[in-house]
């Protein structure tokens, strides 16, 4: 395994310049993620700040008690109650059998980055992956793709789930999950490795009792040895440690919610577009309505004084929506502007790492972080990663493509640009004349006809268009025996765009990790944590 930095443009322009730490953009944040100052500053400002480190120690203990452990994981447990250790964070939604490659990815890059800042500041850094288990949009979670034949194919999890249940309160059908994940692993061609992964997931299922649960066994099964722990922001144990935040998120919601607007007026200012929506009188807060399993996001009627969701499903007056925080804080949940501010306020967040969307929404949160009384951390691009097989690779010699080039934009252009070299430019050119032809010749008839049999002029069109087809017809028959004649140069550029780019959309947001576990093995990506990956914006790509 070995590896080659790339220089790429990120997934959009705000994130593209971020990277290249543009002044314009350094100003929606606190911290510069590439000043090792930075960092140094951050410490100083979490040592004045208080936080439930035993309290939350525990209860990350017991969470984690249900899942793959190892030493460094209990040490790492016991590190967080010191009083000068803090954490790199991170978080996703838990994905059937993890989801795409990009959460992964932001697991390694939250290993990598606690060392890198251990090792510099010489206090424990400890790396927590944080599971957005409060989310609620299953039909975003419940499928992977696999390879077909010619492009990637969406593979769907059986099990339906009509209400809108946050994915922490979704039971597991342990058997539709061990039957259907198989299928996919044997689907996928036998190896040395399918025996083990096979086992693993009959592993996770039997130890799992909801959604989140068995993607917390198999993160914590691939990288436990690492000392990562995790949260599921949908548990009620833990809503109970954050009661006193969503007080305060209350109090001040009305604060918070101008806060996001005049920051986003300056980003706008700024020539970017915003990525937060924000409805009318934002709560920017869930209620969960455990009676009927749906999570309702919460504005404020200025007329009734209350707070309600859409079409007055619910309404609270300030002192019952405190009481529900206070009572029952397991009713509420945080929504995309307050889930970074509770994150911060519940752990001594030295760093979050993000993606591309998520470094551009935070830029929308300074100034209700600072209402808050606090600063936002450090935002650390999660390292971009593609993986490389020698298969893939050779084809991409052979047919003397950039990696660069595909990883950009595919295989589409330069395979045109082959099959137009390889072409019968005669045969094109005379199917071409013939159409014009055709057209010329209907035209000439239809000035004739026009003057004393105008009622044959329908037939006429009609006849046109019957022979023109006749001629694309052919075309697409020329098209079709060229590409049957170069079929095995034209299915390494499938190959090639299938695995680097698949269907136009970056390999990360596409292909899932249990294919590269079953051909690589359950230690691969360990193998992946020992490269010498730096946080300098260049896209990894590594070759197995």
């Amino acid at each position: 395994m070995e590896m080659v930095n790339l220089s790429l443009p990120a997934g959009n322009q705000f994130a593209t310049d971020y990277l290249s730490q543009v002044d314009k953009v350094n100003n929606f944040y606190h911290y510069s993620y590439s000043d090792n100052e930075s960092y140094k500053q951050r410490v100083k400002e979490l040592e004045k700040r208080q936080f439930m480190r035993n309290e939350l120690a525990d209860h990350i203990a017991g969470y984690m008690r249900a899942f793959p452990q190892s030493d460094k994981v209990q040490q790492n447990i016991a590190r967080l109650r010191e009083d000068n250790s803090v954490v790199v964070i991170g978080g996703q939604q838990a994905g059937i059998l993890t989801g795409p490659l990009y959460s992964i990815h932001k697991i390694i890059s939250i290993i990598l980055l606690a060392d890198k800042k251990e090792k510099e500041l010489k206090i424990p850094v400890i790396p927590v992956f944080w599971i957005a288990g409060e989310d609620h949009d299953y039909l975003e979670v419940n499928h992977v793709f696999v390879p077909g034949s010619e492009k990637m194919v969406r593979k769907t999890y059986p099990q339906r789930v009509i209400e809108k249940k946050m994915a922490s309160d979704i039971e597991l059908d342990k058997e539709v999950f061990k039957v259907w994940a198989e299928k996919l692993i044997k689907a996928d061609g036998e190896t040395t490795h399918s025996k083990h992964l096979l086992a693993l997931v009959k592993e996770a299922a039997e130890a799992s009792e909801t959604f989140v649960d068995v993607f917390s066994y198999l993160v914590m099964q691939l990288f436990s040895k690492f000392g990562l722990l995790i949260v599921d922001s949908g548990n009620k144990d833990l809503r109970t440690l954050e009661k006193e935040i969503f007080l305060n998120q209350i109090s001040q919601f009305k604060e918070i919610g101008e806060a996001v607007s005049k920051q986003q007026s300056l980003v706008k200012e700024s020539g970017y577009a915003t990525v937060i929506e924000m409805s009318e009188n934002p709560v920017n807060l869930f209620y969960y309505d455990e009676d009927n399993s749906e999570r309702i996001l919460l504005t404020y009627d200025e007329e009734k004084q209350q707070f309600v969701g859409k079409d007055q499903s619910v309404h609270f007056t300030a002192a019952e929506l405190k009481e529900i925080a206070s009572e029952f804080p397991h009713k509420l949940s945080n929504n995309v502007v307050t889930r970074p501010i509770m994150q911060d306020l519940l752990f001594p967040t030295l760093a979050f790492i993000g993606g591309p969307g998520e470094i551009a929404y935070w830029a929308e949160l300074k100034q209700a972080f600072e209402q808050m009384s606090i600063k936002m951390p450090p935002i650390v691009p999660r390292l971009n990663i593609t993986l490389l097989e020698r298969c893939v690779e050779a084809d991409l010699e052979e047919l003397g493509l950039e990696l660069s080039d595909v990883i950009k934009s595919g295989t589409e252009e330069a395979c045109n640009a082959f099959l137009a070299s390889v072409s019968n430019e005669k045969v094109d050119l005379l199917l071409t004349q013939l159409k014009q032809d055709i057209a010329d010749k209907y035209t000439d008839l239809q000035g004739e006809i026009e003057n004393d049999m105008k009622g044959l002029l329908p037939i006429l069109k009609k006849n046109e268009s019957l022979l023109q087809n006749q001629v694309d017809f052919l075309a697409k028959k020329v098209e079709l025996e060229l590409k049957n004649k170069h079929e095995v140069i034209l299915s390494k550029f499938n190959r090639i765009e299938r695995c680097i780019r698949p269907d136009g959309i970056p390999q990360e947001r596409v292909w899932n990790v249990f294919y590269f576990l079953n051909h690589f093995g359950l230690d691969f990506l360990e193998d992946v944590l020992m490269l010498p990956m730096e946080f300098d914006g260049t896209h990894k790509v590594v070759k197995m």
